[in-house]
């Protein structure tokens, strides 16, 4: 039990503060999302749009299963992954979950406009799925960390309070 794994909202720093838990640490960074693209050979937009959400959320457990038996890493889940029991009861075999919590605001500043994230499309949608999300990344969460700090602040935070 000793991978890291980070899950939040999309745009809450997942990414960008694993990639720097990594460098702190020492320990392999796995993005699922980056993993199933490559597994997959497309974006995850094309598999969304190909095959729909179902299939993509299939894939994700596979991937969350694989990555769970990897040893010291730090894994950037989906902004779904979660809020999925199956997900959750993988993910904590292979180590300890943190949640970054982000608010929505910060969480628009952060994506933008960009047009690879299917379900932030509209914003409307986007915010009713981040309330809807947020108590079960709390519920999966093992600590929760402050999403609106920097990411070195972030990844400092974390290596601190997983020794």
């Amino acid at each position: 039990m000793n991978n890291i794994i980070l899950c939040g909202f999309m745009g809450s720093g997942k990414s960008v503060v694993g990639r720097e838990l990594a460098k702190i640490t020492g320990k392999r960074f796995i993005d699922t999302d980056e993993y199933i693209e490559k597994k997959q050979g497309i974006p995850i937009k094309a598999i969304f749009a190909a095959h729909g959400e179902d299939f993509f959320r299939d894939l994700e457990f596979e991937a969350c299963k694989e990555v769970s038996e990897l040893k010291n890493c730090i894994i950037s889940t989906g902004g779904g992954a979660v809020t999925f029991e199956r997900n959750v009861e993988v993910l904590k075999d292979g180590g300890r979950i943190i949640f970054l919590d982000a608010d929505f605001e910060t969480i628009c500043d952060r994506i933008g406009n960009s047009t690879t994230r299917p379900l932030f499309q509209d914003k409307e949608k986007a915010r009713a799925l981040f309330e809807e999300r947020r108590p079960k990344y709390l519920a999966a969460a093992d600590f929760t960390v402050d999403g609106e700090m920097s990411a070195r602040k972030a990844a400092l935070t974390i290596a601190d309070m997983t020794r």
